[in-house]
């Protein structure tokens, strides 16, 4: 079936009001456009990956602000070509921030690194915190996040777990991740 400017246009509308079944929609019509964008650009198929999967969360975060005048497809590459920017920035000033540190380490070095039994405590509470928060998603959520960061699982393998489109998983972590962001941030207030 052939997709219209009309159609497009009519899931953004509906996208704009929450409707799920529009960002699967819009998501399945641009992730190749988005995807093939940013291969070309990192020529990794990893990295690619992860800056469409972060550009249509941030596209989907700021919907709203989306304006008719453009076109979508537009609109997201612009986003994905801003998410790359800012990770080469990152990338740029870790790599700094490393030999900055390597060189106070080189300065400063202890024989023992293994951590301390208040390091391990630390570790064991932060753990049992992100898994309380976990707890407070809805099941299909709380699944996802298990399969993909607990597991180790690929996309596609938890897409085949899960017997659902690979896009489907796609946005299901997406907003699994965004939920728990949103429950962890309401904690700290």
């Amino acid at each position: 079936m052939q997709v219209t400017a009309q159609d497009i246009k009519e899931h953004i509308h509906l996208a704009k009001k929450g409707d799920q079944k529009s960002f699967s929609f819009l998501l399945n019509n641009f992730w190749i456009d988005v995807y093939s964008f940013q291969l070309l650009r990192t020529r990794n198929e990893n990295e690619a990956e992860d800056i469409t999967i972060r550009t249509f969360s941030r596209a989907f975060d700021k919907i709203e602000s989306y304006n008719d005048e453009y076109e979508f497809k537009t609109w997201l590459i612009t986003i994905s070509k801003n998410i790359h920017i800012d990770l080469i920035r990152k990338k740029q000033s870790e790599v700094s921030h490393k030999t900055l540190q390597q060189e106070d380490s080189n300065i400063y070095n202890v024989a023992d690194s293994t951590p301390s039994a208040e390091d391990n405590l630390i570790t064991e509470q932060n753990l049992a915190s992100l898994l309380q928060h976990i707890k407070k998603l809805k099941p299909h959520y709380q699944e996802v996040i298990n399969l993909r960061y607990f597991q180790e699982l690929s996309y596609a393998e938890i897409a085949k777990e899960l017997n659902e489109p690979l896009n489907n998983v796609k946005v299901k972590l997406l907003r699994a991740k965004k939920l728990l962001a949103e429950i962890i941030h309401q904690k700290k207030k």
